[in-house]
């Protein structure tokens, strides 16, 4: 029986080691991870975990009972060290790991601001572990002065945050809108107006030219010159993937770490799922950074991993939280040329287009919309989108055209 290790301690890589014992493997499990906790849930924590809505055993995956219950070895606190391709071991400290196969589930890196203009102030934050939340909750406080670096996702959900905390909020987008690389015009003027409403100053097409302060950050200098006080920076930039382990063993990198369709690295017995990895779809490559993916993906990489030679084939979703609004997502805009709105005011969906090919629809406030265009993306249709636009159209009905 094989000896099956895991590096990353995430959710993709907590989703494959309970696939593998879910589908009877009984060799032996060993589940890696940096961070001291046990594999737990990332998104609540720029939001519920954040605003100290949920507490630390809430965002655990599983207890650790389950690994115990399964013969599942969880090493946390540990980064490894390299990865001897040759001698087919993995190696931490003085500690050497054999295996028959392994798996990276290495997730991604947050970029960081340059140190050359006061990125390692401290009070300059990422939003990517606990240890990142644990360490800025203390400064989310009434009448504290926030930035927010960046204009995506991320950034927008840190800026909800800071501002129902009481605290003055400005977001510096470098681009000509907030989520200009991942949403429609028509969603980014829908949030803009949300955080706009709520007291947030968002300073679009704007750059952040350096961080000032001494013992703490104490202001910005922004692109124009302005220079704003500061109490704490919230960096919102994108990720990385993080392949540092694959590259140093030499695997194959392209936009992450390369895999077939089947989750199979450059080495026929390393494999990869999640945020790092990169794999093939429609014609090209793709890397996806969602929960849903790195569920989707890990679990169809374990059944790989025991031989059913399955290809994974992705249907995205994706969602943020913002105050009271709840922006769902299905499919992948990429390459829209048109968009149709359904809807107005607080319960909008926008539903993208190229041609007459559905690619997308971004719902908020508007679950009918969501779950309807994220089944129409999974049968393969393509609704008619004056019946979209159309309020008298009952939307289940374009399931059945």
């Amino acid at each position: 029986m094989d000896d099956i290790v895991v590096i990353g301690a995430g959710q993709a890589g907590a989703s494959l080691v309970a696939k593998l014992r879910k589908l009877g493997f009984e060799g032996k499990i060993t589940l890696i991870g940096e961070e001291p906790a046990l594999p737990y849930e990332r998104p609540p924590l720029s939001k519920a975990y954040l605003m100290g809505d949920v507490g630390q055993e809430r965002l655990y995956l599983r207890p650790a009972s389950f690994y115990q219950e399964n013969n599942i070895e969880v090493i946390t606190g540990q980064p490894v060290d390299m990865i001897d391709r040759g001698g087919k071991e993995v190696i931490l400290g003085d500690r050497r790991i054999p295996y028959d196969k392994l798996a990276l589930t290495t997730g991604s890196i947050p970029r960081k601001l340059p140190a050359a203009i006061g990125g390692d102030l401290p009070g300059v934050f990422t939003v990517r572990t606990l240890a990142d939340v644990d360490a800025m909750e203390p400064l989310f406080r009434e009448g504290k002065r926030a930035l927010v670096v960046g204009g995506g996702y991320i950034g927008l959900e840190a800026a909800a945050v800071a501002r129902k905390s009481g605290m003055e909020v400005t977001v510096v987008e470098m681009a000509d809108r907030i989520l200009q690389r991942v949403a429609s015009p028509e969603t980014s003027d829908y949030f803009r107006a949300l955080h706009t409403e709520k007291g947030v100053d968002i300073r679009e097409g704007t750059g952040l030219q350096k961080l000032v302060g001494g013992d703490h950050v104490t202001g910005a200098v922004l692109s124009h010159g302005e220079e704003l006080p500061v109490d704490v920076v919230i960096v919102g930039i994108g990720i990385a993937p993080a392949i540092a382990l694959a590259e140093a063993c030499e695997l194959v990198i392209e936009n992450g770490i390369r895999t077939d369709a089947q989750g199979r690295t450059s080495d026929e017995d390393i494999w990869s799922a999640g945020d790092c990895a990169s794999f093939p779809y429609k014609g090209g490559r793709i890397r996806l950074e969602s929960v849903q993916n790195a569920i989707d993906q890990a679990e169809c990489v374990a059944e790989n991993m025991l031989g059913a030679g399955k290809e994974y084939v992705p249907y995205p979703w994706f969602w943020s939280d913002q105050y009271d609004c709840k922006l769902q997502i299905a499919g992948l805009s990429t390459g829209y040329d048109r968009i149709v709105t359904r809807g107005s005011g607080w319960a909008t969906s926008f539903w993208y287009f190229k041609g007459d090919q559905f690619l997308a629809v971004d719902s908020m406030n508007d679950a009918r919309s969501y779950m309807v265009g994220k089944r129409l993306l999974e049968m393969g249709k393509n609704p008619d989108p004056e019946a979209i636009a159309n309020p008298e159209t009952e939307l289940k009905t374009l399931l059945k055209a």
